[in-house]
């Protein structure tokens, strides 16, 4: 009788292989004993049972090491198995749950098929035509009027203010002076003489230093 769920390998030493589940009980682990062997540092000896119950298999872990994950959650307690589900086994072993099919039949395996199909290609854009660049608008002249700055000379030559000239003293001045001086003198020596006869008494010595003579 042909297994009616299989499990494929999508990570791990043996990627791709296909582990057809025929038996109602199967041990999975690294022991070559073992119904499905994975000879991986990341299985146990012993790692998970699957039993099978009803129309599929319920997968339970035999207190592995690094753990059984259906669909990236740990589990703890027995859990049923739907097509589709991933079982990872510690971090890097990976085994995809599915529906088994027909050898005889002319379908391939799923696993198969994605390795055979071949990927899409997206259509390659076609660029767009480069636009022709537009010319900048050419500004037309400025009919500002232009004011042009020139420096005014003066009319005529400038005139320079007058020095002031020198005073002189008037001629009157300088004789009025002279005579004043001439009077004084000749009044100070009539002075002079007068007062000899009592400077003859007081100071004779100088009496004739003066240019007098004492009685």
């Amino acid at each position: 009788m042909a297994a009616q769920f299989q499990f494929v390998m999508h990570s791990g030493p043996n990627t791709g292989r296909i582990y057809p589940l025929e038996a109602s009980e199967i041990i999975i682990g690294r022991d070559a004993s073992n119904l499905i062997a994975i000879n991986d540092a990341e299985v146990s000896r012993k790692h998970a049972k699957l039993t099978q119950q009803n129309s599929t298999f319920v997968i339970q872990d035999l207190g592995s090491t690094n753990g059984t994950f259906i669909n990236g959650q740990r589990i703890t307690t027995p859990q049923e198995l739907k097509p589709g589900d991933t079982v990872t086994l510690g971090e890097n072993i990976v085994l995809m749950y599915e529906t088994s099919f027909d050898p005889n039949a002319t379908v391939i395996s799923s696993a198969q098929a994605l390795k055979t199909v071949a990927p899409v290609q997206k259509p390659v854009p076609t660029p767009a035509p480069a636009q022709a660049p537009v010319p900048a608008p050419i500004k037309p002249p400025s009919t500002a009027p232009v004011e042009v700055f020139t420096s005014q000379a003066p009319a005529g030559p400038v005139s320079k203010a007058p020095t002031p000239a020198r005073k002189k003293f008037p001629i009157w001045l300088i004789i009025l002076i002279v005579l004043i001086i001439i009077v004084c003198a000749c009044v100070g020596s009539l002075f002079i003489i007068d007062r000899l006869s009592l400077w003859c008494k007081v100071i004779p010595w100088l009496v004739p230093l003066l240019g007098g003579t004492c009685p």
